[in-house]
């Protein structure tokens, strides 16, 4: 039985700040990565990775993932393959200093309600654009557009929690967009839903982010028999490519184990992601401790008692090295290789 853990942000993104991994007790995972082999690649966001793991290629600038998960959502919707989909995603901007931040529904909640009418204005106003909003999701919305436009966009999760004038459309269609998104932004600025939102004292939803564009894909194709998430690109890239999908999480290695016994697996352990990009040190070393009890300690038991074959542990990080840490139940063996602390494998 082999397992692919994919970890987004198992390391703290921020290397000045050493102080994080103070007290931070580890064992296991730091003899998991000591005994290991260790590549490395560009850095790279989640979906990004997911797209190029099951081998979707880039559509003009795009990763397509608004057609891949509009296929989960409704799939009827993709009945001519030609159409190209764009997601339009609720998110909430904040002005800090001279930046403009961008929040998304990991920082608060929409109800489909709220969502339902705050698209049914924005389809008034760009009724005329050819543009039809879509929540098919409280906070996963698309939009049909009747010509491909010619530009790059970045994916939701690269731009979260940044400065969005780092990260907005560009290329030769690029202007079009932006004169949309700002339109959307004059639109919501005192939409009856935020006047409510803030007066409850929530978070007002201020504009939408465009990403994801394309034409679905003939079809993905997955080094994987088996995946454990409640990543929704990834429920979609399953779907797509015909895979055993379960969106609830095993509590631990132990019970994942129990039920399963031969394979390629990939679970995706995304619990450090948010903690890392809204800055909750607190939260991300808890959830490391949980995962260093639930998961490590298990599963070098049961590479040192044959019961997985191979184990790969993915590092995500944007902002650095990509760390692919791969051990067999063979590098337990190899004695010359002393466990080093947690830390030092935090690329710099």
């Amino acid at each position: 039985m082999n397992l692919h853990l994919l970890i987004p942000a198992l390391f703290w993104p921020d290397t000045s700040q050493k102080e994080i991994y103070h007290d931070l007790s580890v064992p296991s995972l730091e003899v998991l990565l000591s005994k290991s082999t260790l590549t490395t690649n560009p850095p790279q966001d989640i979906d990004s990775w997911l797209c190029q793991t099951f081998n979707i290629a880039q559509q003009q600038g795009h990763w397509p993932i608004a057609p891949i998960t509009l296929n989960s959502d409704d799939p009827s919707l993709l009945k001519n393959n030609q159409d190209f989909w764009m997601r339009a995603d609720p998110v909430h901007l904040r002005i800090e200093h001279n930046h403009i931040m961008l929040a998304d529904s990991r920082a608060f909640h929409l109800s489909a309600e709220e969502a339902k009418q705050i698209t049914q204005d924005l389809n008034k106003h760009f009724c005329n654009d050819d543009l039809i909003f879509l929540p098919l999701h409280p906070d996963r919305w698309y939009i049909r557009t009747p010509h491909t436009p010619e530009m790059f966009t970045y994916t939701l999760n690269q731009v979260t929690c940044n400065n969005i004038n780092n990260f907005l459309p560009a290329g030769k269609d690029s202007a079009i967009w932006h004169r949309i998104f700002n339109e959307i932004q004059m639109i919501l600025h005192e939409h009856p839903i935020n006047q409510a939102r803030e007066a409850r004292g929530e978070l007002i939803i201020n504009s939408v982010w465009f990403w994801g564009g394309g034409k679905m894909p003939v079809s993905a194709q997955s080094p994987y028999t088996h995946i454990y998430s409640n990543n929704e690109l990834l429920r979609a890239l399953a779907l797509s490519s015909k895979v055993q999908h379960y969106a609830e999480l095993p509590v631990g290695a132990a019970i994942w184990q129990a039920t399963n016994t031969s394979g390629n697996y990939l679970i995706v352990l995304d619990a450090l992601l948010g903690k890392s990009k809204y800055k909750d040190a607190y939260g991300w070393r808890e959830n490391l401790r949980i995962m260093e009890k639930d998961w490590f300690l298990p599963l070098l038991t049961a590479l040192k008692e044959g019961t997985i074959d191979h184990l790969t542990i993915t590092a995500l990080n944007e902002y650095s090295s990509q760390q692919d840490f791969m051990i067999t139940r063979s590098n337990l063996w190899k004695f010359w290789l002393a466990a080093k602390p947690f830390p030092s494998f935090a690329v710099i």
